[in-house]
């Protein structure tokens, strides 16, 4: 056990974290997730339609570069909070209810290490606009892994009809009212499922009881999400790095660089135009050494040209695997670089993200 965000959270199980990773590559995965940040963001009256959920998307657009308002009923937007200089304050997953009587709320959720501050710049900009309730009365659970679906057909059957990034209201199931999610930060298919506190024990030992799931700790959450060539925030990204030199670009709508009407848009849409002068880009030792967290990166010519922001073991790639920014001309997949491992240089090169392919039902 260890302090993460502010929380006590496991590292391993007595299956250890190569175990636990090949588990949830192969079978189901399941990650107490309930130190993150759910919310919902709503406007004093709901079920206005398109025109309510423009109203409160309008409130976040204020932070974030993506369209909110174009979410179709029921999407999810994976995005980032910026800050005036444009940098990553936080990234959160925002979704629009589908039912008509909830237009004009927002399903939100921070990271737990940034929530406070998260919440309360929500709040800030909102003022007396929309109201942001957190759901700490809430237990909120991953579920990741090949078999997640057929395990969760047989709690909640309505949720196999979610596709990646969509999200529902499950009402009347035996744990109460849930959010079930189709997301999730290892690569593989799966759901975040948000459980009244009261139902929450009952649900995860529901869970457990089928053979196919097993409990998953920190570390092989973490080494999973690397595989997947996902950003960790406080680590590849944080309020110094841009969306653009983070690989990001994807989040920043059309319709926002057009108008330019988001925090940062004056240096975020130089970057998008000419380059950003550092890239986050996957790196992939020669060895079977590791480069952790902090490692400078140098050219093979002896020049620091970036850091290593994320490093480890990739079990499914049966090798070290890592990830960090390095300059632009530096960046591309298969450029050698030189990794300085306790003053010794060791070779690498730049390999393209992720380093496992997707599994998401589309």
């Amino acid at each position: 056990m260890v302090e993460f965000g502010g929380y006590d959270m496991p590292v391993q199980y007595p299956d250890g974290i190569v175990t636990e990773h090949n588990w949830t590559r192969t079978h189901a995965g399941l990650f107490d997730v309930s130190h993150m940040g759910p919310s919902f963001l709503a406007l004093p009256e709901l079920g206005g339609g398109d025109a309510a959920h423009r109203k409160v998307a309008s409130i976040v657009e204020r932070l974030v570069p993506s369209d909110i308002s174009a979410l179709a009923p029921g999407k999810v937007q994976l995005t980032v909070l910026l800050n005036e200089q444009g940098g990553i304050i936080d990234d959160l997953m925002i979704g629009r209810p589908a039912r008509e009587d909830l237009q004009g709320s927002l399903y939100i959720v921070v990271n737990a290490g940034t929530k406070e501050n998260d919440f309360a710049l929500i709040q800030k900009t909102a003022g007396t606009e929309a109201q942001l309730t957190r759901a700490d009365d809430r237990g909120l659970v991953a579920l990741q892994g090949p078999e997640a679906e057929a395990v969760i057909a047989d709690i909640f059957p309505q949720a196999v009809a979610l596709t990646f990034m969509t999200f529902a209201r499950l009402e009347g199931t035996p744990y109460g009212d849930v959010i079930a999610t189709r997301c999730g930060y290892t690569g593989e298919d799966g759901f975040e499922i948000l459980v009244p506190a009261a139902h929450t024990e009952s649900f995860v030992n529901r869970l457990l009881a089928d053979q196919r799931v097993k409990l998953i700790g920190l570390g092989a959450r973490d080494s999973l999400r690397l595989e997947a060539g996902m950003c960790l925030y406080g680590h590849d990204i944080d309020a110094t790095k841009t969306p653009v030199q983070a690989g990001l670009n994807w989040m920043i709508s059309k319709s926002r660089r057009e108008r330019g009407d988001f925090p940062g848009a004056q240096r975020i849409l130089v970057e998008l135009r000419d380059g950003a002068a550092m890239k986050r880009v996957g790196i992939k030792p020669a060895g079977r050494q590791p480069a952790r967290e902090g490692t400078p990166i140098h050219s093979v010519e002896g020049n620091e040209i970036g850091v290593v922001t994320s490093g480890g073991f990739g079990p499914s790639v049966n090798g070290p695997i890592a990830q960090g920014y390095v300059a632009a001309s530096h960046a591309k997949a298969g450029t050698p670089l030189q990794l300085i491992v306790r003053g010794k240089a060791l070779d690498a090169c730049v390999a393209a993200l992720p380093f496992v392919p997707a599994k998401y039902k589309r």
